[in-house]
């Protein structure tokens, strides 16, 4: 299985993104690593040499060490980085027909006879994460076995969608796209789509089958309130940004994500450089960090409302966010529900979507061992989410 064309050509990728953020931090590290060296008293220099295995090193030994050490790992991430780029491997399958679209945002149907299920996914990422490659394609997972899966595409924010709000989002987009299956639907929202499903299904309930979450988050401050407060403090520097484009550039989003964990990043690619680039490991990281670095810019008033209201008043655990004027609570829900939470998710902690789970009268909880991304689209993607959803759908009759 290749997922995916891997025929050598022109490739014009440009990530990770931003590459200077990326390369920065790598320098910081190696740099701090190397400075902190004259200044350590003699328990720090200890506890060094001691850590890296190496408890027999002189100081001057052990800064030689630290050198080849953090040169290595500079190199490999050079490495990494150059082996991603240069990687023949491309996303070639078709998308499937359109069943409804409004401005840039379309509804596709993957087909098959069962209970239609409308997989909302984030704003700031490409649609298609959920139908990633050949064999990597939960949604034609589903269709191949008695469900109807259909996939909400944002699309790129035109002129109309720049000025859009959360509540144009989901009183409108959503909500119209809904209606246009024409029967009652799960709706399914994956990461920050998640949250808009909630809504949607708290204003249009007759519509609905049943709600899958998944990664979604709910209380952003769960694991860590600083971490989601230095995100919320980032409003004031992208506004800029946002008065110029009237949206926040897919770079910018970027570091906002990489603030998160400003190291993973370079730890993939090092990791990237000692693979078998003809490997299916390989070919499967090519696709998912060119869905990445694909991003999609988010309109200016969405995002401020993402940044202070989620990240910084955390308005959904309090009570206090709002869609079209009405509060989203998740306790006055009566619908089916199943919430999944990977237990390594590292973009939505899962002290963070959890909640959702007891807050939804009878919501079924279930707890992927995977991460974020690879739940939806990971080598154990179809045993870890894919059949625990369809066995799900397929009960509610």
């Amino acid at each position: 299985m290749s997922g995916g064309r891997t025929q050598p050509g022109p490739l014009n990728r440009r990530g990770p993104r931003p590459l200077l953020l990326h390369l920065t931090l790598a320098m910081l590290k190696s740099a701090a690593s190397l400075s902190g060296l004259p200044n350590s008293n003699a328990d720090w220099a200890g506890w060094l040499r001691s850590k890296a295995g190496l408890p027999g090193l002189d100081d001057a030994s052990l800064a030689q060490a630290v050198l080849r050490e953090t040169s290595a790992q500079d190199r490999a991430l050079i490495a990494g980085i150059a082996a991603y780029r240069r990687h023949p491997w491309t996303r070639d399958l078709a998308d499937p027909p359109t069943l409804w679209a409004e401005g840039e945002s379309r509804l596709l149907d993957y087909g098959g006879a069962g209970r239609p299920v409308l997989f909302v996914p984030s704003l700031v990422n490409r649609a298609h994460v959920l139908d990633l490659a050949a064999g990597r394609s939960m949604l034609r997972f589903l269709a191949a076995r008695g469900v109807r899966p259909l996939l909400l595409d944002w699309g790129w924010p035109g002129a109309v969608e720049r000025r859009f709000s959360m509540t144009d989002y989901v009183a409108g987009r959503l909500e119209r796209a809904l209606a246009a299956v024409g029967e009652p639907a799960v709706l399914a929202g994956y990461c920050m789509g998640g949250l808009l499903a909630v809504a949607a299904a708290q204003r249009r309930p007759e519509r609905l089958a049943g709600l899958a979450l998944l990664a979604t988050p709910w209380d952003f401050h769960a694991g860590d309130a600083e971490a989601a407060q230095r995100v919320a403090g980032m409003l004031p520097l992208l506004e800029p940004a946002m008065a110029l484009s009237d949206t926040v550039p897919i770079d910018a989003l970027q570091v906002l994500f990489a603030m998160l964990d400003p190291w993973v990043i370079a730890e993939k690619y090092r990791g990237f450089a000692r693979l078998d680039p003809n490997s299916e490991r390989a070919r499967m990281f090519v696709a998912l960090e060119d869905w990445l670095n694909d991003g999609v810019p988010l309109a200016a008033s969405v995002a401020r409302g993402c940044l202070a209201d989620w990240y910084g008043a955390n308005a959904p655990m309090r009570g206090e966010w709002r869609i079209a004027g009405e509060v989203v609570e998740p306790a006055a829900l009566r619908l089916p529900c199943f919430v999944a939470v990977p237990g390594r998710d590292r973009i939505v902690p899962p002290e963070s979507a959890t909640p959702l789970a007891a807050i939804i009268p009878g919501a079924l909880l279930h707890q992927p061992r995977a991460g974020h991304v690879g739940m939806v689209a990971g080598a154990t993607a179809e045993r870890e989410l894919w059949r625990p959803l369809l066995g799900w759908i397929d009960a509610l009759g």
